[in-house]
């Protein structure tokens, strides 16, 4: 009977502990991303880009609303080259920084995705969130899909799709263009 109460308490207290990690800044990928900091990074193409999220929307009234969950879904379309995530940025209603995602330069491979959490109970960002991506590559490639995924399971389910907007951008130079296409 001891046996079994000590066996139940380890099994509890092993869930509050892996409950508690917080693993939301931490990528979405099959595999770990690999980080190109100790690489000599020649960006020749990149842009900036804006993406709405909200963490929570109202329902009915200013003052109820329903937390949804957020994914940061970035999509390299290119079938050859890799992209460079150079930084994801969370910001909250106001303006303000909530969180940085990346906090060196990681490689996506061509046709690979990658992706960021905030969880549902994480209402920090507000009903007008955004995340700034800032993304490069090394030859021209063809621009990446960025989007943000809201879902919520209560009541009868909302989901919705805000895709990014580019706010900069770098343009790979015509010599750059022949170069890579020889």
């Amino acid at each position: 009977m001891v046996y079994r109460g000590i066996c139940l308490l380890s099994v509890i207290v092993l869930t509050m502990i892996l409950a508690s990690c917080d693993t939301s800044d931490a990528p979405l990928s099959t595999r770990p991303l690999e980080s190109v900091v100790s690489r000599d990074l020649h960006i020749v193409m990149g842009q900036t880009i804006y993406v709405p999220a909200y963490s929570e929307i109202f329902y009915g009234t200013s003052v109820r609303t329903v937390p949804l969950a957020v994914t940061l879904a970035i999509h390299n379309t290119d079938v050859d080259s890799a992209i460079i995530i150079q930084a994801v940025r969370y910001y909250d209603t106001d303006g303000n920084l909530v969180r940085e995602y990346v906090t060196e330069p990681v490689e996506i491979p061509p046709l690979a995705t990658t992706g960021f959490i905030v969880e549902s109970q994480d209402t920090s960002g507000g009903w007008g969130a955004n995340f700034i991506v800032e993304w490069g590559a090394e030859e021209p490639v063809y621009e990446p899909i960025v989007e943000a995924i809201m879902i919520s399971t209560e009541g009868n389910g909302v989901s919705m799709i805000s895709p990014g907007r580019i706010v900069s951008e770098i343009q790979a130079s015509s010599e750059a263009s022949a170069t890579s296409a020889n």
